[in-house]
């Protein structure tokens, strides 16, 4: 090889780790965002048919996920027509590499333009209990991230659960709430007093920010619904290097189906540890799910084109 050669050869694989990073680190956590749809199909529910948006992880600051990103967001999931809407946690920035740290109280009134005939509901993620140096102290609430969305007039879910019109739905809370130096982290989780509130045939959805509740969650929650993950932050080929769950890639990103029992696993919109995405970009999840006395009727019409918010990217149609 020549000496120009080589210098060619150098300055292409520059050139290529500069666009590689500039993809990870800037254009698919800050621009890029994706609608991901699954359907699932279940003999023993008999609520209604429902399609629910679950927006998680947002981890707002500048530049990344800014209130304008949020509007965005909000809007797009808006013209989805979801019956539920959920929100499943980590509001609070997850990371140091920010311009401009952007407020609860800031955000929430954004979040509570999202429009769903089921209602609109929260829960709170480790993010948000870390943040809270005063729930820290405390070992519990009120925790600042639910008093901003409550008072924003969107319900959070905290060990507790609500009768919707046709069914159930319960939201549990952090399951890494507090961190408790050499006790390690502690949970303010309460999986049983909160499925106990519950009539037990009821069709119950669940909410939890970390999948790793899901082994322990019994066979008559219909839907288990988390985020945290953010599907590793970088996946290759459906296998991410590093997954913050101590079952690595089994609930890393998706639906899961395990003894008759179904989780999804949001990706979410934010970062955390590092700004960085690649082959997992935000997404806004969408679940439709149905028994077998809906699954035949007629569906409902697909929902108005989104507006065009974000750098074009491809559909994650499941």
């Amino acid at each position: 090889m020549t000496r120009r050669g080589f210098l060619r050869g150098l300055l292409g694989v520059t050139l290529a780790g500069f666009l590689l990073a500039l993809w990870s680190f800037w254009v698919t956590p800050a621009w890029r965002l994706r609608i991901v749809r699954w359907r699932i199909l279940r003999d023993d529910w008999t609520g209604p048919p429902l399609r629910i948006v679950a927006l998680s992880d947002f981890h707002v600051g500048e530049p990344y996920v800014g209130p304008d990103r949020i509007r965005r967001i909000v809007a797009r999931a808006n013209v989805l027509d979801p019956d539920l809407v959920v929100l499943l946690g980590d509001y609070a920035a997850g990371h140091r590499y920010i311009t401009r740290p952007v407020r609860i109280a800031e955000i929430a009134p954004i979040l509570a333009s999202l429009q769903a005939p089921q209602g609109v509901f929260a829960i709170l993620g480790n993010h948000d209990w870390w943040d809270d140096k005063t729930a820290q102290r405390q070992g519990g609430g009120p925790n600042l991230y639910a008093v901003a969305l409550e008072a924003a007039g969107i319900p959070v879910l905290s060990n507790s659960s609500v009768q919707r019109d046709g069914f159930w739905l319960a939201g549990l809370e952090d399951q890494q709430a507090l961190l408790r130096g050499r006790q390690g982290i502690v949970g303010l989780d309460d999986l049983p007093g909160t499925l106990a509130q519950v009539p037990e045939d009821a069709p119950l959805i669940l909410l939890a920010h970390e999948p790793d509740i899901f082994p322990n969650v019994p066979d008559r929650v219909a839907l288990t619904l988390s985020g945290h993950t953010h599907g590793g932050q970088v996946r290759l080929f459906g296998w991410s290097p590093v997954v913050p769950s101590r079952f690595g890639n089994r609930y890393a990103w998706g639906h899961v189906r395990e003894k008759g029992r179904d989780l999804v696993v949001s990706g979410g919109i934010g970062c955390s540890i590092a700004p960085v995405r690649f082959g997992v970009p935000p997404e806004i999840t969408v679940v439709e799910l149905s028994g077998p006395r809906t699954a035949s009727a007629p569906s409902r019409p697909p929902p108005r084109p989104a507006p065009r918010t974000d750098i074009p990217s491809p559909t994650g149609t499941r």
